[in-house]
């Protein structure tokens, strides 16, 4: 591609808007940077506030709350003695690792693109749009993986159908990234987002909230996944292909002089297409997996529904909270982990133990940043708890948001708007609800919202606007499969066909919440929208 043709796509407001968006991003430090800064600024700001003596009466205590300082004698003491325990005790930690060695099976076996190919492969014609957009939104339970198996996966089924290739293309990485805080089954971001919910809250012990699990937000999240991946569909279809037909855009691929096809992201290792056809053998194993899926949940309804089961609460039953909820990790990892191996087995990827310990070991591998991540993430939480900052935050955000009036659902809209935003330039999902979380979360419940229904609106803000900031890695990715079929496509092409999915789906999922919340409908099993 010519300077003078990027130029030239890059010429308009839209393309400078972007640019500059980019140029914004890339200002920014990378999240163990911006945290431990914040650390520091928070360490600061805590020691010129103890030093004032301020305190701030907490709704719910009889004393009122003394802001102690990182940079005093105790506040130093309480570092050098606590961090390790501050990051062992990162909540996510504990939830998240164990759903990421199961999902790192199931995917390292072949099952999750095994299952991805066969719901594309079925699809008809007509309905294949439709198919791209659930199985793109559900698609996130694959993790980032999602965002280069089903892109070229539904170029290819598109193409195969006698549709455009491109609009498959880009629908895929469409209804995956808009979508990618929902899914229909849990996932480990589900575990990730509650463990973070969990810790600030930590900075309001006086205030009785429902504790948050994996699937919290699970009714929010199965129609969510649906509306969201029936419109990415509906826009597929109706907007994007036949812009692609009416910008004669080819729909066939060209080979640059001396390209590895190996190394393509739509090719296997051989360098051949990826195809949605299953072999026999895959077949045959992705119906060994389901059935053992099915007795996996006749053996769990049977444990959870006998009378006297030990995973109901005392009471007998299992809501608002009982054993059986606290068990969320342990089943959704079985579930992962049976299918996998299931597959695996029949398959071939699994001959041994030894190759399920390597899946489990690569899958922590891809892991390794967010591990380092999660030690000042963990450092941060528990800084904003200890000094009490993160009490005072919320306590005259609170009060200020009451002030003014803005305490109902336009104080929601308005930290839906400002997730979008931030999330142009903090592409992390764990890095941006840890810093939102710190200050929403605490406040909002003072405001009597229950913690998991501000972790269901962050979901609305942080994910429609990620296919359009240049800051996704992944756009890159897309990028040059698309120069497959443009040679001289750009950023600000990409950008320009991404950009109608993003206000409709930010509107739709936007209007949904408001429709929980008017209707006071449960987030998910005993988890409601306002305190008691």
């Amino acid at each position: 591609m010519t300077t003078k043709t990027t130029d030239k796509r890059q010429g308009g407001i839209g393309d400078r808007i972007l640019t500059g968006i980019e140029t914004l991003g890339n200002k920014l430090p990378e999240p163990f940077t911006l945290f431990l800064g914040l650390f520091l600024i928070t360490g600061v700001a805590s020691t010129i506030m103890a030093l004032q003596n301020i305190q701030v009466a907490v709704p719910g205590s009889e004393e009122d709350l003394v802001i102690r300082g990182l940079f005093t004698g105790e506040g130093l003491t309480w570092l050098t003695t606590t961090m390790g325990a501050n990051y062992i005790g990162f909540p996510p930690l504990v939830t998240v690792l164990p759903i990421l060695l199961a999902t790192g099976v199931a995917e390292r076996t072949g099952m999750l693109s095994a299952l991805i190919r066969k719901l594309f492969g079925s699809a008809r014609k007509w309905i294949l749009p439709y198919a791209v957009g659930v199985v793109g939104v559900t698609a996130s339970i694959m993790a980032d993986a999602a965002f280069v198996v089903v892109p070229p996966l539904a170029a290819m089924v598109f193409k195969a159908a006698g549709r455009h290739p491109v609009a498959g293309l880009l629908g895929g990485f469409a209804a995956v990234g808009a979508g990618y805080s929902t899914s229909l089954f849990p996932t480990s971001l589900d575990a990730l987002f509650a463990g973070i919910t969990n810790a600030v809250m930590e900075t309001l012990p006086g205030i009785a909230t429902t504790e948050v699990n994996p699937v919290s937000n699970y009714y929010f999240n199965i129609v969510s996944a649906i509306v969201l991946g029936m419109l990415a569909g509906f826009i597929t279809d109706r907007v994007l292909e036949p812009r692609m037909v009416r910008q004669d855009v080819p729909a066939e691929e060209t080979l640059a002089d001396g390209e590895d096809p190996s190394q393509r992201g739509d090719r296997d290792a051989e360098g051949n297409e990826l195809s949605a056809t299953l072999t026999r053998q895959e077949t045959k194993g992705l119906w060994a997996s389901l059935v053992a899926a099915l007795l996996l949940t006749v053996v769990f309804l049977w444990a959870f529904l006998i009378p006297n089961s030990p995973w109901r609460n005392e009471e007998g039953g299992f809501l608002p909270q009982s054993p059986l909820l606290q068990s969320i990790v342990f089943i959704v990892f079985a579930y992962f982990m049976v299918l996998g191996i299931v597959y695996g087995l029949f398959v071939g990827t699994v001959t041994s133990v030894s190759d399920i310990v390597e899946m489990m070991g690569l899958a922590i591998k891809d892991m390794l940043s967010f591990l380092v991540l999660a030690f000042i993430l963990g450092q941060f939480v528990a800084l904003f708890a200890w000094t009490g900052i993160g009490t005072w935050t919320a306590v005259k955000g609170a009060a200020f948001l009451e002030s003014i009036g803005l305490t109902g659902f336009g104080a929601i809209l308005a930290f839906i708007v400002l997730a979008s935003l931030l999330n142009l330039l903090i592409i992390s999902g764990s890095a941006m609800w840890t810093l939102m979380a710190a200050v929403f979360v605490p406040m909002f419940a003072l405001i009597g919202f229950e913690p998991t229904f501000t972790q269901a609106a962050f979901r609305v803000g942080d994910s429609a606007t990620q296919v359009i900031t240049p800051l996704n890695p992944y756009m890159i990715v897309i990028l040059g499969l698309l120069r497959r079929y443009e040679p001289e496509a750009g950023l600000g092409t990409l950008m320009s066909r991404l950009l109608p999915f993003v206000i409709p789906f930010w509107l739709a999922w936007a209007s949904l919440l408001g429709v929980w919340y008017f209707l006071d409908l449960p987030l998910g099993p005993g988890a409601a929208i306002f305190l008691n």
